[in-house]
C-alpha cells in the first residue's frame, strides 16, 4: 500500500450504530451466534430460526461487519450478504462513504489488529468494546483503492482456498484409508490368522475362547476389591460379525481394568497437591497433546488412584458423537500426571492383549461409529458411560496373533503418517501466506 495513504483511528471511519432488538420482532430472520461463525477463517457455520431466541440481539444489514468481540482472539469476523440478527457479543459496523466493508473485514482479521484487540483485556472471557478498538490505526486509501485492494486479497485467498481443498482432500482418502486398514486388521485379513499357521505347520495353538478363559482366571487373582467377586460385564454376541476362526467375541471389561478419571470439582482447585492432569481436550487420535495441561488438587490416596502408568490408554468419555471413544496411549510425562472425568482409563491385564492391540480395537470402534451406538448424545456431545464402555465388544484373537498384527498395522499405517505430516505442514504454510497477504495489504 502506498506511503502516501491516509492513516486514520478505526473510529473516525466506522461507528457501530445498528441498534439492539428483541427477537420476537424479526421471528423470520435467520439469527448468527458466536458459535456459527469460525475462528480466523471469516466463514459462516449456519444459522438458527431469531424467533428460537429469548436474549435482546442486534439487528444487521447485508454488507455489515461482524466482529466477535467475546474472545477476541478467536478472530471471529463475518459479513453477511443477507439481513438478519446476531448475538450482542458481536459489534455490528455498518460500511460507509468512507469505508467497503470488505476492506473491513479483512483488516480486522489481519494479524496485527488480532494481536491488538487479544491484549486489551485478562480474564477466562475476555470482552473488547468498540471504545477500546476505536484508537486503533487504520489506513484508508480511497473508495476505489480498497476495492482494488479488497479484489487482490480476494485473488490470492481464491488460489490459497483451490490449494487448501487439495489438501483436504488427500486427507480424506488419508482417513478411509486408515479406517479400511483398522476394519482388515480386526477381520484377520492383515496377516495370517493363527488358525491357519497352525494347519499349515501341523500344530495346536490356543484359540482365543482358551485364551479369554486364562484371562478370567487371572482377572480374579488380581482382584483386590471388597466383597463379593463380580465377574467381567459381557457382550452379547449374537448381533456381531463372525470373526475369524481361533478368535472370540468378549467385552473391554474382559481383557482390562478401566477406570473414569476423578471430576473436576470446587473442592479440587484449591490445596496442598496440585498435580497436572488430562482432560478430552489432550486426547487426539492417537496422540496425547501436553502443550494445554491443566492442574487440581490430587491428595496422596486419589493421586495413587488416578496416576497414569505407561501403556495406560485414555479414551474419551463425552465428545463430539463421530469422535466419541477418541483415544491413545499413555507413555510418559516429564511429571506424574492424572486424569479427568471426561477420559476413561483403560490399563491391560496382564498377558492378555498389548496396549497397541486394544488401541487398534478402540480405533477402529470410534472410526466404524460402535462408540458412538453405545453412547447417548445431548446436544451436540456425546457420552459413552463407564458401564456402556465396559460392555463394548472386543474381538479376540491368539496373543501371538495380536503381536503380528499390531507389527502389520504400524508398517502400513507408518505410510499414510508421512504424506499426513507433508499435508499438515504445507496447511500450516498455506495459513502463513495468507497472514502474509493481510499483513502486505495493510502496510503503510
Amino acid at each position: 500500500m502506498s506511503a502516501s495513504v491516509t492513516v486514520v483511528q478505526l473510529g473516525e471511519a466506522v461507528k457501530p450504530t445498528r441498534p439492539r432488538v428483541k427477537p420476537t420482532d424479526y421471528p423470520e430472520l435467520p439469527f448468527i451466534g458466536m458459535e456459527h461463525i469460525e475462528a480466523h477463517s471469516m466463514k459462516l457455520l449456519g444459522t438458527v430460526s431469531a424467533r428460537t431466541m429469548k436474549s435482546a440481539a442486534v439487528h444487521f444489514k447485508p454488507g455489515d461487519v461482524l466482529y466477535g468481540r467475546l474472545r477476541p482472539y478467536l478472530n471471529k469476523v463475518y459479513r453477511p450478504s443477507f439481513e438478519g440478527l446476531c448475538s450482542a457479543e458481536f459489534i455490528v459496523l455498518p460500511e460507509n462513504d468512507r469505508i467497503d466493508g470488505a476492506y473491513l473485514q479483512y483488516f480486522l482479521n489481519s494479524g496485527a489488529f488480532v494481536r491488538y484487540a487479544t491484549h486489551l483485556n485478562a480474564g477466562d472471557r475476555p470482552r473488547v468494546d468498540f471504545d477500546q478498538l476505536a484508537a486503533y490505526k487504520i489506513p484508508l486509501p480511497g473508495m476505489d483503492d480498497q476495492r482494488r485492494v479488497v479484489a487482490e486479497i480476494e485473488k490470492q485467498f481464491s488460489r490459497l482456498d483451490e490449494a487448501v481443498r487439495g489438501l483436504e482432500r488427500v486427507d480424506a482418502s488419508l482417513i478411509r484409508y486408515k479406517t479400511a486398514v483398522l476394519t482388515a486388521a480386526l477381520q484377520g485379513r492383515l496377516v495370517p490368522t493363527e488358525a491357519e499357521l497352525a494347519l499349515r505347520e501341523g500344530r495346536s495353538y490356543e484359540t482365543g475362547a482358551h485364551f479369554l478363559e486364562r484371562i478370567l482366571k487371572a482377572h480374579r487373582s488380581i482382584w483386590k476389591g471388597k466383597g463379593k467377586y463380580r465377574e467381567p460385564a459381557q457382550t452379547d454376541a449374537s448381533k456381531l460379525q463372525q470373526l475369524p476362526q481361533g478368535w472370540v467375541w468378549t467385552s473391554v471389561d474382559c481383557v482390562g481394568d478401566v477406570l473414569l478419571g476423578r471430576q473436576r470439582a470446587p473442592q479440587y482447585l484449591t490445596g496442598k497437591y496440585y498435580r497436572p492432569y488430562l482432560r478430552v481436550a489432550n486426547v487426539k487420535d492417537d496422540r496425547l497433546e501436553f502443550s494445554d495441561v491443566e492442574e487440581m488438587d490430587f491428595e496422596e490416596e486419589h493421586f495413587q488412584r488416578y496416576r497414569l502408568q505407561p501403556s495406560d490408554i485414555l479414551v474419551s468419555e463425552g465428545q463430539s458423537p463421530e469422535l466419541l471413544g477418541q483415544s491413545a496411549i499413555f507413555k510418559g510425562f516429564s511429571h506424574p500426571i492424572c486424569f479427568q472425568k471426561t477420559l476413561h482409563r483403560f490399563r491391560p491385564i496382564p498377558d492378555s492383549v498389548s496396549s497397541e492391540f486394544a488401541q487398534i480395537v478402540f480405533r477402529s470402534h470410534t472410526r466404524s461409529g460402535i462408540f458412538r451406538k453405545l453412547g447417548s448424545i445431548t446436544t451436540n456431545i456425546a457420552h459413552l458411560t463407564l458401564e456402556k464402555f465396559k460392555a463394548a465388544p472386543f474381538p479376540l484373537p491368539p496373543l501371538a496373533e495380536q503381536h503380528r498384527i499390531v507389527a502389520e498395522v504400524e508398517r502400513v499405517l507408518s505410510v499414510g503418517e508421512k504424506i499426513e505430516t507433508q499435508i499438515l505442514a504445507n496447511l500450516a504454510r498455506a495459513e502463513s501466506v495468507r497472514r502474509a497477504v493481510l499483513r502486505k495489504a495493510f502496510s503503510v
